[in-house]
């Protein structure tokens, strides 16, 4: 039985054989299916019903699919709409394209493309989804929450900790100095943002966090900036920014080496006259924001080699604090594991056990590449394991965590290699290059190509 999903899906064809075909490859989704043989009857119904996605034909004789396209974004622009055309049709597919249609596929209907489309499009709507409801959810926290994230919060009393604390209690006393945060991942970087944060003249003020690395490039700039309605497929409504939301306070940019060129040269903008202006929109709001941005990649090196704008590094690097990884401070080991087996027990709802001392000294072998954070998972399995009320060197299984992340990449690999060597230069024809390629790989299969570059067959039309 497929999984059940609440998406409804309107199919708008004037030959019911084919609509119903169509309906029966979407209820096999697990989603909802409304047949429509006349598309005047559809729009009737769009009146007062909501439709994630519209699979409607192009040539009917009430309305033609273009048509209809446009009253569908005119009335429901949140719902994404997939056209359906003969060979013939192919340039009237591309004129739907232009006309905001969200991808199409052609007449026969196959059911391996039909799903693979609706898979897409729904991911898209995910997408749009998690971008609004990231919009609406500040990580505001209360003043109980504010104290977890304060310097006690630090754990361990190792030299290199305490560089890192004299630095924090510093920054602390500033309130617009803009703050870069070095260190390899899962050495706590984002403690030391809500450190600096809760302890500075802004606790008041919001603590915003965006992960830069988990941010689709076409969404980044109206995430960080805000947009108008209607200024883009799924642009419903006025949104505010993480910028506009963190005014007054903090916004913590996590990975920043990642953020997409573009949106460097608009952040750099904003910190150089505090003004953020929406997508869509002329004029913009000014802001009082901090940013703290935090990465584990060389970003000065990225800076010198042109990836990532000089100027904009040396914007947020007015005051840069790197972090020590676990193996260069392991005298904060014991600390540590006391610190996090008494707040997994917590959150495990167990009593906090013993911890033995050939426990920690198992510990100390392991070189824990992902640091602090790679720690706590070691313990939350212990405890799971721990046959009792005691934590021993048998209940501890550091690598389990690895291998099933070495075994997963062993099982990814390049579908389609490419020698970097013959691609042009310029962007656009690498792009075009590539597609020729894959296409000739595919041995001209269009659906094929589109799954090996994992693009949608509408972007492979576009970049032909």
């Amino acid at each position: 039985m497929p999984e059940k999903d609440t998406s409804r899906i309107a199919i708008v064809d004037d030959y019911e054989q084919v609509a119903e075909t169509i309906a029966a490859y979407v209820r096999g989704m697990g989603c909802t299916p409304t047949v429509y043989t006349n598309p005047l009857e559809f729009l009737d119904d769009l009146k007062n019903t909501t439709f994630d996605i519209v699979i409607t034909d192009i040539r009917m004789p009430q309305m033609d699919g273009i048509s209809l396209l446009r009253k569908v974004r005119k009335r429901a622009p949140e719902t994404l709409v997939i056209v359906v055309s003969a060979h013939a049709d192919k340039k009237d597919a591309i004129e739907a394209l232009k006309s905001g249609a969200y991808d199409f596929f052609e007449k026969p209907v196959g059911q391996g493309e039909l799903v693979a489309t609706i898979k897409r499009t729904l991911a898209f709507r995910k997408v749009l989804g998690e971008r609004d409801a990231l919009a609406e959810r500040l990580s505001l926290v209360t003043a109980k929450e504010a104290k977890q994230w304060g310097i006690k919060a630090f754990v361990g009393k190792s030299p290199a900790m305490k560089a890192v604390l004299t630095k924090v209690r510093r920054l602390q006393k500033s309130k617009k100095t803009n703050v870069l945060v070095l260190g390899e991942s899962g050495t706590g970087k984002e403690l030391v943002a809500r450190a600096i944060h809760f302890g500075s003249p802004r606790a008041e003020g919001p603590f915003v966090a965006v992960n830069c690395s988990a941010i689709p490039g076409d969404l980044a700039e109206s995430i960080l900036f805000g947009h108008a309605k209607g200024s883009f497929t799924g642009a419903t409504a006025d949104r505010k920014g993480q910028f506009e939301l963190a005014d007054g306070g903090t916004l913590f940019l996590d990975e920043i080496g990642d953020m997409p060129p573009l949106v460097q040269t608009k952040l750099l903008r904003v910190l150089e006259d505090g003004v953020v202006i929406p997508v869509g929109k002329a004029n913009g709001k000014r802001v009082d924001v901090r940013v703290v941005s935090a990465t584990n990649t060389d970003i000065q090196d990225r800076s010198a080699s042109g990836k990532f704008r000089s100027d904009l590094y040396h914007r947020l690097s007015a005051y840069v604090l790197t972090l020590p990884p676990l193996r260069e401070r392991m005298e904060d080991l014991p600390a540590l594991v006391e610190h996090f087996v008494s707040l997994l027990s917590e959150e495990m709802g167990i009593e906090n056990p013993k911890i033995d001392k050939s426990f920690v000294d198992s510990l100390r072998g392991h070189e824990f590449a992902g640091n602090v954070r790679e720690l706590r998972n070691v313990l939350e399995r212990a405890l799971i394991d721990a046959p009792g009320d005691e934590l021993r060197a048998d209940c501890l299984d550091v690598h389990a965590g690895a291998a099933a992340a070495k075994s997963t990449s062993q099982e990814k690999g390049s579908v389609l290699p490419i020698d970097a060597s013959t691609l042009p230069f310029n962007l656009q024809d690498a792009q075009k290059h590539l597609v020729r390629r894959a296409i000739d790989h595919a041995s001209g299969n269009v659906s094929e190509a589109s799954r090996l570059l994992g693009i949608s067959r509408a972007k492979i039309y576009r970049l032909q």
